[in-house]
């Protein structure tokens, strides 16, 4: 288990949303296992197989399945969802194993999912994921920490990763950059979100923009996308934030305004429109922004 000579033929991810998707297709992780909670529901379960089909990857129909005889497991999971995994397949994992959490998750809850990995007797290792996924794919920087960071380094090199960093031996370090990190990147989009929804009220939204910089209307195009595809996704993983916040004796305050933008952007289910005017024209005509 130490030293597992093909890493891909060892590998198991938990979780196959846009991060486990995007990393099996660029690496080509065929030999690779999968189980994803969306196969257990009539309304999921064909799509998430079509989607184990196109990436080439092993699906399998239980996450017990998924994890025998594994000895390098990604956690891909969505934030809500983190802690709940690890309790649950801790017991599945084979003595050794690699448990390399990539949730956004607080340290805290990695903690608590360490002690449930480390107690199974398999190894954990915070893994903290420091950019979108796509279109980095597998040169995503990824930060790693706990006392088998080096061993995780390895395998995650292995597997196709480009820029792997060592952190710290303490579980919770290469998430406290993440979450303290997410304050200003999640916030910047919230805030983008704010400007120019009342920029657009106000019949000023060109003007706002180029007094900013040549560069703001296409950054408040990305900033917008970003929040309408993901923004439930980034909202649960705010709330790991101002957890984060809270621990260290931070008030939230802004980060709450954060999830509350972030939430109601990615409740609106309404996909992403190309260009700034037809994403806020969406905006103005659903009226919930705007309340």
């Amino acid at each position: 288990m130490q030293n597992e000579p093909n890493p891909i033929s060892g590998l198991a991810l938990i979780g196959f949303g846009e991060a486990g998707r995007t990393f099996a297709t660029a690496g080509a992780w065929n030999a690779a296992t999968v189980f994803d909670l969306k196969t257990d529901r009539a309304e999921t379960g064909e799509a998430k197989r079509a989607e184990y089909t196109a990436a080439g990857v092993q699906g399998r129909e239980t996450a017990a399945a998924a994890l025998a005889g594994r000895s390098l497991v990604l956690s891909l999971v969505t934030a809500d969802q983190a802690l709940s995994a690890a309790k649950a397949y801790a017991p599945l994992l084979p003595p050794g194993a690699l448990w390399c959490d990539m949730n956004s998750v607080a340290p805290d809850t990695k903690r608590a999912a360490a002690t449930q990995i480390e107690a199974a007797g398999a190894r954990y290792v915070d893994v903290a994921v420091m950019a979108p996924v796509d279109p980095a794919r597998l040169s995503v920087p990824l930060l790693v920490s706990g006392p088998h960071a080096d061993a995780a380094v390895a395998s995650l090199l292995a597997l196709g990763f480009a820029k792997v960093r060592t952190v710290g031996d303490a579980v919770g370090r290469a998430s406290s950059i993440k979450m303290v990190r997410s304050v200003m990147v999640k916030g910047i989009e919230a805030l983008t979100a704010e400007m120019v929804l009342a920029a657009s009220r106000a019949g000023v939204v060109e003007e706002v923009l180029s007094s900013l910089g040549a560069e703001w209307e296409g950054r408040a195009d990305y900033n917008l996308d970003r929040m309408l595809v993901h923004g439930l996704r980034r909202a649960s993983e705010m709330e790991e934030v101002a957890k984060t916040l809270q621990s260290l004796g931070v008030e939230p305050a802004m980060t709450q305004g954060t999830i509350i933008r972030q939430r109601r952007l990615g409740a609106l289910s309404a996909g992403s429109p190309d260009g700034l005017n037809n994403k806020l024209n969406l905006l103005t005509r659903d009226g919930t922004e705007m309340k």
